[in-house]
């Protein structure tokens, strides 16, 4: 059975709104193998410094990244959207091992094979020291606030 996940390329405002939707409530499940099946099994990616091929390395490294950022919740929004592509910025929080907190601030850029599949990701992301205080995303997105967008600091 041919793999698919849609809403399909060419996107539309409504279309790449639920493919980010989508994308955001995926990560939140914190599952690397669910996540990895939304990428094209030769999926390519640059995450920072770290470059990934492949559905077994997306999730090797999403495993890895998951057991460093405890208590991930995170946040997308649209950007940008043309044919396959979709530009995406992005706010996630966590708690390290010492029991510090982050913000992580950061843009994708997404390009789509026609089944849906996402089959190129690149990822620029800083990290921001915040007080625990501070965190207001702690997990996933309520139905309510669907669609609403997130400060920038």
């Amino acid at each position: 059975m041919p793999e698919d996940r849609p809403p399909y390329p060419p996107f539309t405002r409504e279309t790449a709104l639920r493919k980010v939707q989508a994308a955001e409530d995926a990560w939140n499940t914190r599952d690397p193998e669910r996540v990895a099946l939304a990428y094209t099994p030769d999926s390519v990616w640059r995450n920072r410094d770290v470059f990934v091929r492949g559905r077994e390395e997306i999730v090797a490294f999403l495993t890895r990244k998951w057991e460093r950022e405890r208590d991930y919740a995170l946040r997308k929004g649209l950007w940008s959207f043309e044919g396959d592509r979709i530009a995406v910025r992005f706010q996630y929080e966590w708690r390290d091992a010492e029991g510090g907190t982050w913000r992580s601030y950061g843009n994708e850029l997404w390009e789509f094979a026609p089944d849906g599949l996402m089959r190129r990701r690149e990822a620029s992301i800083n990290d921001v020291a915040i007080p625990a205080a501070d965190r207001r995303i702690h997990g996933p997105r309520p139905e309510a606030e669907r669609g609403i967008d997130f400060p920038l600091q």
